[in-house]
């Protein structure tokens, strides 16, 4: 044990010294960010969207956090509000940042020079003892270290893209979670009113039969009428609470949190935006499709790295030490033969044209996702505005016009009615139809917001029903113009 101690100590240091010194001129300056990355997400976000993105990664943070939750969770929830709450709390979000600080340290690791093996041998025969000391370094891995480090630099910042498109699509889920959860919460009250009516009729149709003033007819269809508007507002009710749930699983909430307040209705409708150049607006700033640039320049690195190094799949070279000792004659003698190794695969069978073509194809199979990928999202965008300014269009009608005029319509039935010039079954048509039309009108509104969710994801990213297609490691092409 002495002697192999012994052995190690006297290795060549000035050696090691020199090949460390080329590894450290062959690679680069990259370190750890103190947050992991986050900086350029944040920075993004906010300038996107407005919105604080936060990476818990201490219980101070976690603290912090957890106080501007309580201060936004004091009184209701507007949608604003509400992405920003899910932006610092949803933990599957966090999930995401773990995974751009996970590519970061994947990134420091290819720019890190190969270690160098240490060995030590030693071996005693009669009066000879042999100790051979080798110190091995992998040359290949050692000289084609910057493109390594570059194609995972490259990564790293595709990484970075996802982490931010992450971000965009929690916002967008958060605000169409909101609208749905706002919209079925002022439907729930609208139809408690309206059976409130529907019962105030029934009953005095009731009374007035009990009289002979009204036909039995008459009774059943006031019956039905708060029966079915009874019926509608259970349906409701469970939409309420699970449209609800779904924000709170956004919001990421539990517990004493669950009791949050929302507004009784959806806002009033926004000015419209006006938007000429969606396509190229979207193929600009998606971040789906920048992710997906960097992924295929590493793809295409990492090609020209497979053609460098087609004939040699491992290369190994080192110094060797040997130090002997033997007994001639009852006195000792020490030589100390030196040299160096070397070890190259030699590619008989295989060429390296497997690796070329397999390269090859999953470039160009990138490439044609791209292609796809671009053609898509310009797609997406011209029918998320079409969406957008149809659902608007729609909202403001019912708004302007069909909500008005059903106002008209009831009181004007409620004047012939008391006047006696239409009957009981015209009247509760007349009701039915006025409920319809406020429900639809609830649901028109609700469809705009949400139109402008998918809209506002179609030109930056964050998927959802505006950016489902291209899924996959593909990167965007094509251009920046509005298409062709």
């Amino acid at each position: 044990m002495m002697a192999q101690i012994n052995a190690f100590a006297a290795l060549p240091w000035k050696r090691f010294a020199a090949i460390g010194a080329v590894a450290a001129t062959l690679s680069g300056c990259a370190s750890f960010t103190p947050d992991g990355g986050m900086s350029p997400v944040a920075s993004q976000v906010s300038a996107a969207i407005g919105k604080d993105a936060v990476k818990i990664t201490s219980p101070a943070e976690a603290a912090a956090v957890q106080s501007r939750v309580k201060a936004l969770l004091a009184k209701p929830l507007t949608a604003d509000g509400a992405v920003q709450l899910a932006l610092i709390n949803n933990r599957g979000l966090q999930a995401e940042y773990n995974a751009l600080g996970i590519s970061e340290a994947a990134y420091i690791e290819a720019s890190l020079p190969p270690n160098p093996v240490i060995g030590v041998e030693r071996l005693a025969t009669g009066g000879s003892l042999e100790i051979e000391r080798r110190l091995v370094a992998d040359i290949l891995a050692l000289f084609t270290l910057p493109k390594r480090s570059d194609i995972a630099k490259t990564q790293f910042e595709a990484a970075r893209q996802k982490a931010i498109e992450a971000t965009f699509r929690t916002a967008a889920e958060t605000r169409r979670a909101y609208y749905n959860a706002v919209a079925a919460r002022q439907t729930v009250s609208f139809l408690e009113q309206a059976r409130v009516s529907a019962d105030a009729a029934a009953d005095i149709t009731r009374k007035l039969g009990e009289t002979g003033a009204t036909k039995k007819l008459d009774q059943a269809r006031a019956g039905a009428f708060y029966a079915e508007v009874s019926n509608e507002l259970a349906q409701a009710r469970l939409k309420a609470g699970t449209e609800r749930e779904a924000l709170t699983r956004m919001l990421g909430l539990w517990g004493a949190d669950l009791d949050y307040k929302l507004p009784a209705q959806l806002p009033g409708l926004p000015r419209i935006q006006t938007e000429s150049q969606v396509e190229a607006e979207a193929v600009r700033k998606r971040v789906d499709l920048i992710a997906a640039r960097l992924e295929l320049d590493a793809m295409a690195k990492s090609l020209g790295l497979t053609q460098a190094t087609r004939f040699v799949s491992m290369l190994d070279g080192g110094w060797r030490g040997n130090t002997e000792r033997e007994t001639v004659d009852g006195e000792r003698e020490k030589s100390s033969p030196k040299g160096f190794e070397l070890e190259v695969q030699i590619p008989i069978f295989d060429l390296g044209e497997t690796k070329t073509r397999q390269a090859r194809e999953t470039y160009m199979q990138a490439v044609n996702r791209l292609l796809e990928k671009a053609v898509n999202v310009r797609s997406q965008a011209r029918s998320a505005y079409l969406t957008y300014r149809g659902t608007y269009d729609i909202a403001r009608q019912y708004q302007n016009s069909i909500l008005p005029l059903r106002r008209t319509v009831n009181e004007q039935a409620m004047l012939e009615y008391n006047g006696m010039l239409i009957d009981e079954f015209e009247l509760l048509t007349t009701a039915r139809e006025s409920i319809a039309s406020n429900v639809a009108a609830i649901n028109a509104k609700r469809d705009f917001f949400i139109a402008d969710v998918d809209f506002e994801t179609a030109i930056i990213g964050g998927g959802g029903s505006a950016g489902e297609a291209g899924e996959g490691a593909v990167v965007a092409a094509g251009g920046e113009s509005g298409g062709h």
